[in-house]
């Protein structure tokens, strides 16, 4: 008998909060943190606009050493991390570092680094760098950081699969510790990409928006990018019990599809054969499915695409489950976003909450699910699913269940 897995911690930081429960309270208030961008270069570019993490000061979280090590993304890793392993109150001892385990995701690793030397090294004519630019920069960074930092001697490794990462890594998670390799995984997902060369490279696809993100609505124009990290404790059933762990949720099942199609448009069938997939893998039914946290990223095909893929995966059970894109507020986190999504789907399991979709003014004919709209909605939901589709065609969806 496969082994049940449950959530006993959460940290984040996002452009809605420098906490977990900071960020869920703001996604509950319906606040759009998206706002001007403040980096150097900004002028440059065409957006303007971002979910930037505001009045964040390393130097009070971190001491000068570890700010020569970590990058950004490293550094919302960590936080969300030490956030998520106090709230769950666990103690590695000696017996379980060696069951316990790090998969975080992220599409652009140390990308702020990267950005900064080059441009030290091609602008400035910088003949030498920082020692540590390579173990800033690396994409296991955030990952091998927190295993030294908790003593996790067990499986630790970053998945890079675009804005399916941290989907992707949560699901290796959840495998991990139902097959019996683990006892307790950290997992999530971190990204830090808003710099002038991380942005100017987006701009070149034509998919961003330039005031606001707005998913499902029929006005809207492209997505916004932002920043931030969340990390969960996934811990098997039995041993959360053991110790009288406040158990968040139970992650009930896990797909990943690829389209084996076109390289940046979404497929209907693919990503609708993952969300029937994390369901199927769960043994759960299309009707108990009450909440859907979408990828949702507010540009005209992949909001129709998913819409599409729900009513197929669904069936007529889409027509009254709840639907909201949290990106309208925090932005597209990238490889961290499903991490950050996560949240929402823990309080709609838990505490019967649903995070709007702020933004919204218009309907859209081709999007008319049940979208919570610009106000959070109490409703008691028994299953929640969260999709990420990334670039590449690649599909990774979660689900969860409210814990009894």
């Amino acid at each position: 008998m496969s082994r049940r897995v449950v959530i006993t911690g959460q940290g984040a930081i996002s452009a809605l909060g420098q906490s977990a429960k900071a960020t869920v309270s703001a996604m509950m208030e319906g606040v759009c943190a998206i706002a001007p961008l403040e980096f150097p270069n900004a002028d440059r570019l065409s957006v303007g606009i971002g979910g930037q993490i505001k009045g964040y000061d390393p130097a009070a979280h971190f001491s000068r050493s570890e700010l020569a090590l970590f990058d950004p993304f490293t550094q919302f890793a960590v936080l969300s991390a030490r956030e998520a392993v106090a709230q769950s109150g666990l103690d590695f001892d000696e017996a379980l570092s060696l069951r316990s385990g790090v998969v975080l995701g992220s599409a652009g690793g140390g990308l702020q680094t990267q950005d900064e030397n080059y441009r030290l090294v091609y602008e400035e004519g910088k003949n030498r760098v920082h020692p540590f630019v390579v173990p800033r920069l690396m994409m296991n960074a955030g990952s091998s950081q927190l295993s030294m930092i908790f003593g996790l001697r067990g499986a630790c490794y970053t998945i890079a699969t675009a804005c399916a990462s941290s989907n992707h890594a949560m699901g290796q998670a959840f495998h991990a510790i139902r097959g019996g390799s683990a006892d307790v995984m950290l997992t999530g997902g971190s990204d830090s990409m808003l710099c002038f060369g991380g942005l100017k490279a987006w701009e070149g696809l034509r998919v961003m928006s330039s005031d606001g993100c707005r998913p499902f609505c029929a006005t809207r124009n492209g997505m916004v990018q932002g920043e931030g990290a969340a990390v969960f404790v996934f811990e098997e059933l039995e041993h959360a019990r053991a110790r009288g762990a406040n158990i968040l949720a139970e992650v009930a099942g896990f797909s990943m599809t690829a389209d084996a199609g076109d390289i940046v448009v979404p497929n209907k069938d693919g990503a609708a054969r993952a969300i029937s997939g994390a369901l199927a893998d769960g043994g759960l039914s299309a009707a108990q499915v009450g909440y859907v946290n979408a990828h949702g990223t507010a540009t005209a095909v992949n909001d129709r695409t998913e819409i599409a893929a729900l009513r197929t995966a669904l069936g007529p059970a889409a027509e009254t489950v709840a639907v909201s894109s949290t990106k309208s507020m925090h932005g597209h986190i990238m490889g961290g976003t499903g991490a950050v999504e996560l949240l929402p789907c823990i309080a709609a399991v838990k505490d019967g909450v649903l995070a709007p979709t702020v933004n919204y003014d218009t309907p859209d004919p081709e999007c008319d699910l049940d979208i919570v709209t610009n106000q959070a909605r109490d409703q008691r939901v028994e299953v929640a699913i969260s999709n990420a589709f990334a670039f590449g065609g690649l599909n990774a969806v979660l689900a969860l269940k409210r814990f009894s």
